[in-house]
């Protein structure tokens, strides 16, 4: 199996983006902008669409889309996190943008590249290149590094974000900043198993990490930790049974591992 390309690509552009959700998800669901994610990722959807309706290559819609929908979000809502009203609006005024640059891609362009949509939607981790993985590598390296930077305040700001601004803490300008970064991980992850999909490892392997550890440098590795080895394994069955699509096969992977882990320790808990 390993022998593949197609495997050495799906595996070096997989684990990229399986680390770089799991730390991202991780300050997403403690900061309880989940929702938010859930939104980026349909914004990475008609951002693509617009570059594909435009005749233009379909990642500058990606990450110019959600890196400006995330930084707005985080603008307009209260202490740089965005509240349900804002995100809501956002999402449903976005879904129509992508109607709408759908019925013109398909008008247009369609023919040229009839399955650039579902590839959108539901990401093609097995036809990426080695050019493609080796820069999905690049931008989640840069990416993760950008959330490390700035996690100490990141985390005083979500903990305690009134004690946080009156420490000095730059709260708003923090969360629209991380807001633009959860954009460029919905863009990138978009690439890799698709629009749609992305939110199952931006929620499901942080949510189970918390549930494991209190300590948050440890529960950032155990959300890294978890993403990726739902991504190995996702792979490894697509490849041993063909009938699975990789995607459905990671994020299936993913909620698994979550229910397990909600089950062993809500069962914890009542023991104790």
């Amino acid at each position: 199996m390993l022998s593949q390309p197609f495997m050495q690509h799906a595996l070096l552009a997989g684990t990229a983006v399986a680390v770089l959700s799991g730390v991202v998800g991780y300050f997403v669901v403690l900061r309880g902008q989940v929702f938010a994610g859930d939104a980026l990722s349909h914004v990475a959807y008609s951002g693509a669409l617009a570059a594909l309706a435009a005749g233009l290559d379909l990642r500058f819609g990606l990450f110019a889309a959600t890196v400006g929908v995330g930084v707005l979000l985080g603008l307009l809502g209260g202490r740089g996190a965005a509240d349900d009203v804002v995100i809501g609006t956002t999402f449903a005024w976005v879904l129509g943008l992508g109607v709408l640059f759908l019925a013109i891609f398909t008008a247009r362009h369609a023919t040229g590249n009839s399955t650039a949509s579902v590839t959108v939607l539901f990401g093609s981790i097995f036809g990426i290149g080695a050019g493609a993985a080796t820069a999905a590598a690049l931008v989640a390296v840069a990416l993760v590094a950008v959330v490390l930077a700035m996690a100490r305040p990141l985390l005083f700001a979500s903990l305690d974000p009134a004690v946080a601004a009156a420490r000095g803490v730059p709260v708003r300008v923090l969360g629209a900043s991380f807001l633009g970064v959860v954009g460029a991980s919905a863009a990138e992850a978009s690439q890799v198993v698709g629009a749609l999909l992305l939110f199952g490892l931006l929620a499901a392997p942080p949510a189970a990490a918390q549930r494991l550890t209190d300590r948050p440098w440890r529960g950032l590795a155990l959300s890294a930790g978890l993403a990726t080895m739902s991504v190995w394994v996702g792979l490894v069955l697509a490849y041993a049974f063909p009938v699975l699509p990789p995607s459905f096969a990671i994020l299936s992977v993913s909620t698994a591992t979550y229910a397990v882990v909600a089950i062993t320790t809500a069962g914890r808990r009542r023991h104790s």
